[in-house]
């Protein structure tokens, strides 16, 4: 299961296997969604953010919207990281205004029971890359992604979106609870992702949004070992294409995780310094690290930035992204902003 595209078509498959391209591949997290007025008017016409997810149609038109309107490198399908703990059994739903609500946490050897049946439960997510695959350029790649498990377990433990206060004490209070329900999670992970490569993903990406605050030793236990987990099953189960791990608010602990995770790529969040970045390039690629709210601002200060990030890594392995999700209310032409700009780069 390789994907469908050679690193010699794509620009961001040829990044992630560690190649210096001409200039950076692009993309943006989130870069389907709110900010774009088709999107507002197509998500007006599912019941429920859920039933808009798992549509296949809905879902494979959310996500080639942006690829219409911008000269992304690559798509990411239209998904949340929350459909996982659906198909395991915890019920979910979507506040509007407010968020993700989640029941429940259900006794752990019950989602157990569930970890075969849940990535068939989500075959309307390999559908949804089945069809945007089939009319995606050879040349733009196609991303498929989950929720990292201790992410995913914060949602499922707190209940809803949280400073995650309650996930951090069950962690220490309830060890191995966690540790069965983290398992539980990595062995999901593993099945769903690799749906999602036999359907048409081309690399694959771990979204460990809540990855600060942690203490080293817990953040191992946590989020670099079930990464790891997650990379050897996909191996194992024959899935060769590119994974990035993206733990946000890593910070320091970062140089570990990309030493011990087996990915292929790390996701820098705002924070991340120049040095960091260059010195991490030294073995693997790099992507980031561009703040969503200097991207909303616009202005010289959003050019200045830009070209700081292309220069300070664009001479080594880099992925030009974001250090976080784009906003909704990003104005439309700062994404053709910084697009011009790193699409117009090349290395001197």
């Amino acid at each position: 299961m390789t994907g469908q595209a050679s690193r010699a078509e794509s620009r961001f498959l040829g990044a992630l296997a560690g190649e210096v391209t001409d200039r950076p591949p692009v993309w943006f997290m989130r870069q389907a969604g709110r900010y774009l007025p088709e999107y507002r008017e197509l998500r007006t016409r599912a019941k429920d953010f859920i039933s808009f997810c798992l549509d296949p149609e809905m879902a494979a038109e959310a996500t080639l919207q942006p690829m219409r309107r911008f000269p992304f490198d690559a798509s990411i399908v239209f998904a949340d990281i929350l459909l996982l703990p659906q198909a395991l059994g915890q019920e979910v739903w979507f506040e509007a205004g407010e968020g993700p609500r989640l029941g429940e946490l259900p006794p752990i050897e019950r989602l157990a029971g569930e970890v075969e049946a849940a990535a068939g439960r989500l075959s309307a997510v390999g559908e949804t890359l089945s069809r945007v695959r089939a009319v995606l350029e050879p040349e733009r790649a196609l991303i498929g992604f989950a929720g990292a498990p201790w992410t995913v377990a914060t949602y499922m433990i707190e209940g809803r979106s949280s400073d995650r206060t309650r996930a951090r004490s069950y962690a220490f209070e309830k060890p191995d609870d966690l540790d069965a329900l983290i398992e539980v999670l990595v062995q999901a992970t593993i099945r769903y992702l690799t749906m999602q490569v036999e359907a048409g993903a081309q690399a694959l990406q771990l979204f460990e949004s809540w990855a600060e605050n942690i203490p080293e030793d817990l953040f191992e236990r946590i989020v670099t070992r079930p990464h790891a987990r997650i990379v050897q099953g996909l191996r194992a189960a024959g899935v060769t294409v590119p994974v990035i791990g993206f733990p946000r608010g890593a910070g320091s602990l970062l140089t570990g995780y990309a030493a011990g995770a087996g990915v292929n790529a790390v996701g820098l969040d705002v924070q991340a310094s120049a040095a960091m970045g260059q010195s991490l390039q030294r073995s693997l690629t790099i992507q980031g690290a561009l703040d969503p709210l200097l991207l909303r601002a616009g202005g010289d200060g959003l050019d200045r930035r830009v070209d700081q990030l292309l220069q300070q890594w664009g001479d080594g392995p880099y992925v030009f992204n974001l250090g976080h999700g784009i906003l909704p209310d990003t104005p439309i032409r700062h994404v053709e902003q910084v697009l011009a700009r790193v699409t117009g780069w090349r290395r001197a």
